[in-house]
């Protein structure tokens, strides 16, 4: 019964989460990314997405820190959190 209860815990804060990464998106990404403005890669706009994943997450997420091209650094999320970066490139990118 426990594990029914925890099961059921991480599925609604799963999507709590998802619902808490779209918000994100539409308040500081979608900006560039719903576009393409300024070499933005689109949101879902898988091939313009494969050469930047295969740099890794690491390169990505010190790219969304520093800034790059014409994004400043943190984009428009200056209280993102390293995991919710995580997220939102997982979100543009798919």
């Amino acid at each position: 019964m426990k594990w029914m209860v925890a099961l059921a815990a991480l599925l609604l804060t799963s999507a709590v989460s998802a619902d808490a990464i779209e918000d994100r998106y539409n308040k500081s990404c979608v900006f560039c990314h719903g576009s393409g403005a300024a070499g933005a890669p689109k949101t879902g706009d898988q091939a313009a997405w494969a050469p930047r994943l295969e740099k890794g997450m690491d390169t990505l997420l010190d790219h969304t820190r520093s800034g790059i091209g014409a994004m400043p650094p943190r984009g428009m999320c200056a209280d993102c959190s390293d995991d919710e970066f995580r997220a939102l490139i997982e979100y543009m990118s798919k």
